[in-house]
């Protein structure tokens, strides 16, 4: 089959785990006989409207494109609504010429519907994988107003994005239950979890020594890595790194990028947190090496989210046999998914005393670490395979006859 897959961002520049994941999805299906090829927004300073190239022999389209990453709200709203325009722009004469009979659509963004309604129309079989409810969670949080004008704009696209999909796959039972709730009489939506390659990193492919570079060494680290935002909650990790503070072995790495980096920034100072290091974006290469060389996967979520998000992070923290630690929205399926196998500690975001006692736990036992860890490497062999992440999806367009 020739498939299009649309992430609205991807390797190598990429830090996001979405844009990981796709990469993962492409190989597999590539390794499956079928003909993957990444459609993906590229940079504005490109000389072509369209740029093609290939790595580990994917290949990928790189349609000429606005930022959509570290630029003001209205500029990324702006030109994350012309990312289908711009893209077909781009591929027209392509698709018309060999048209695609597979779509893995992508969401968020909410953007990449007309794409995908425009590769329906000549033949495609459109698959949605929904993570994030978007525009749902910024009403949440409390940014947007539900009716607002601004709301309404992008509730047109994200219900363009399911009516036009012939399978919508979420990444969870209560999301599943959320969604049928929310947007009921689509019939064709079932759960698609999150996955991996499952392989950890070779150690002698590891190029610098992180403990020394940032000056861990000695300490039990506990990571964050990620999207640092309002979805997130950044304080409520902050507010457990300040509990630990009289903890002298251990130490909070955060590295990533995004609205609340500058606030996390503030509050180490405020709270005088010599107990944390926080570092912006690195390569998905350098991020796959630091899993190797911390001890604690931290994660956190807003407690007024409806939706209940499933962090791509936590598989790069399974596959490299980390225990888990983190809080997230009442009701969430990874509480219990990971109490329930062992893999760490979660809780409900605002219980930060059961949080701080679960890592001054963790701080206090090496075996604990390692079980735990162990138990979260079976976790993801079990349910997280790239390989049945595949199977579902393509298993949905074959019944379909594609």
């Amino acid at each position: 089959m020739r498939i299009a897959l649309l992430p609205d961002d991807y390797l190598p520049d990429s830090t996001r785990v979405h844009a990981k994941m796709f990469h993962e999805l492409a190989l597999e299906l590539k390794h499956s006989d079928h003909e993957p090829i990444i459609i993906t927004p590229g940079t504005p300073e490109q000389q072509t409207t369209l740029v093609i190239d290939h790595i580990d022999d994917v290949e990928i389209w790189r349609f000429k494109s606005g930022r959509t990453r570290e630029v003001g709200k209205a500029r990324r709203a702006l030109n994350e609504s012309l990312l289908s325009v711009k893209a077909w722009q781009a591929i027209k004469k392509n698709v018309e010429q060999q048209p695609f009979e597979l779509c893995i659509n992508y969401s968020p963004t909410i953007f990449f519907g007309p794409l995908a309604k425009k590769l329906k129309k000549h033949g495609a079989y459109v698959y949605l994988i929904l993570r994030d409810m978007f525009p749902q969670w910024i009403i949440d949080e409390g940014l947007i107003r539900e009716g607002s004008v601004i709301a309404r704009y992008f509730r047109y696209f994200e219900k363009l994005n399911y009516r036009i999909s012939d399978c919508i796959g979420v990444m969870s039972e209560a999301n599943l239950q959320l969604f049928n709730r929310l947007y009921p009489g689509y019939p064709n939506v079932q759960i698609l979890m999150n996955w991996s390659d499952t392989q950890p990193l070779p150690r002698e492919s590891i190029k610098t020594d992180w403990r020394s570079e940032w000056q861990l060494r000695d300490k039990v680290v506990f990571f964050y890595g990620g999207n640092i935002g309002h979805a997130q909650d950044m304080t409520n990790l902050m507010r457990l790194a300040k509990g630990m503070k009289g903890k002298a072995a251990a130490h909070f790495l955060f590295v990533g990028q995004g609205d609340e980096f500058e606030l996390i920034q503030k509050i180490k100072d405020e709270w005088m947190l010599d107990n944390v290091t926080i570092k912006s974006s690195v390569s998905q290469d350098v991020y796959r090496e630091l899993l190797t060389v911390v001890d604690v996967g931290l994660f956190s979520l807003s407690a007024k989210h409806t939706a209940h998000n499933f962090p791509g992070k936590l598989l790069g923290y399974m596959s490299e046999s980390l225990p888990i630690l983190g809080s997230v929205n009442p009701d969430n399926d990874i509480i219990d998914l990971i109490n329930s196998n062992q893999s760490g500690f979660v809780f409900k975001n605002g219980e930060d005393a059961a949080l701080l006692l679960a890592a001054e736990l963790i701080l206090a036992s090496v075996e604990r670490r390692k079980q735990a860890g162990f138990n979260a490497r079976l976790l993801l062999e079990r349910y997280f395979s790239v390989g049945s992440a595949v199977d579902n999806i393509l298993n949905q367009a074959i019944k379909k006859g594609h």
